[in-house]
């Protein structure tokens, strides 16, 4: 019953994944200014407008532009990109590694401060130390992703310019690359070097993703780890002698993950469109940064491309985490 209920989400998902691609199809096209008035020389003559547009399938209705898009995308032709005049599928392959190691090396940092805060709290729990880390946790809850960006910029970007601000990797490591999984290869290859100057770069946009999450991941795993505490299971645990970290660890945590991760999965599809913003204030050259440059640029094959991209994650993420949590829950998983 549990996996046909995720297989319902994942079909309602892709439906509405179509109807958002259709909506941004239509809006990009309503709102007043042209791609190609903005690429084009100012000697160009009216033919030469004329031409651009149709090459770039500008020059029918809007409906017949959707189906043209629709059916090439549906056997992965996205177009050409209006500004970069390159392949579109090409192009979010070449960004779209940058943006999943910083996400995901963001989303392990927000786990292991979370979890240790969860920890922290739960044995502190009715003391004044606890309450000193509920309240740091709620100003790492209160502030968003681009405010800790901006304090990280002005604090070890200008203030103290320990690390450095912009880019992924610095331009004078002269290393080729197989793949564009550049922190993933340097580390699998032994070239750890390299891997300390990405993680230099990455270490402050990841900061800036992982501290809300962190915050959100603490919140709810302390909550559901102090609920845990006083189940009857853990009290005779608590009985035969076990430490109150052990029975933390041993005992409550597992009945705990569940509920939290159901919620991570959740937050981390905001980490995802975290990036955007997150990505531009580092100038880090991942597919958040991309497509704020597409809507500026009004580079429809691109945007279109992003939408799908972007839906795809947040539907894949969704479907894994909502798998995980069947597979952990025995009551899910046969009824």
């Amino acid at each position: 019953m549990a996996l046909s209920a995720v297989l319902n989400r994942t079909v309602m998902a892709v439906a509405t994944l179509l109807g958002v691609a259709i909506i941004v199809f239509v809006l990009i096209r309503v709102v007043p200014g042209d791609p190609i008035a903005m690429m084009i020389g100012p000697g160009a003559s009216a033919s030469d407008v004329i031409a651009l547009r149709a090459h770039y399938g500008l020059d029918g209705s809007v409906s017949s532009q959707f189906l043209v898009w629709f059916k090439s995308a549906l056997v992965g032709d996205f177009g050409i990109s209006i500004t970069m005049r390159r392949d579109v599928l090409t192009i979010l392959g070449e960004h779209l590694p940058a943006t999943i190691e910083l996400a995901g090396l963001a989303l392990l940092v927000a786990i292991l401060i979370g979890g240790t805060v969860a920890v922290v709290g739960t044995l502190t729990r009715g003391r004044r130390s606890g309450a000193i880390v509920d309240a740091v946790n709620g100003i790492f809850l209160a502030l968003p992703d681009f405010i800790w960006a901006l304090i990280f910029v002005l604090l070890l970007g200008v203030a103290v310019p320990l690390l450095p601000l912009t880019g992924r990797i610095d331009p004078s490591v002269q290393i080729e690359f197989g793949t564009r999984f550049f922190l993933a290869e340097s580390l699998l290859t032994g070239r750890f070097k390299v891997a300390s100057d990405i993680l230099a770069h990455m270490a402050m946009p990841t900061m800036a993703l992982a501290l809300p999450l962190a915050a959100v991941i603490g919140r709810v795993l302390k909550q559901a780890l102090t609920e845990a505490m006083v189940q009857d299971y853990v009290l005779l645990a608590r009985i035969k002698g076990m430490s109150e970290l052990r029975l933390i660890l041993g005992e409550a945590l597992r009945n705990a993950v569940g509920p939290t991760l159901a919620l991570t999965g959740v937050q981390a599809t905001f980490l995802i469109g975290g990036t955007v913003v997150v990505e531009r204030i580092f100038a880090y050259p991942g597919i958040g940064n991309l497509a704020i440059d597409a809507v500026i640029n009004r580079d429809f094959p691109l945007i279109q491309g992003l939408v799908l991209l972007f839906g795809l994650i947040f539907i894949l993420i969704n479907v894994l985490v909502d798998l995980a949590v069947v597979a952990l829950n025995p009551r899910l998983r046969y009824g």
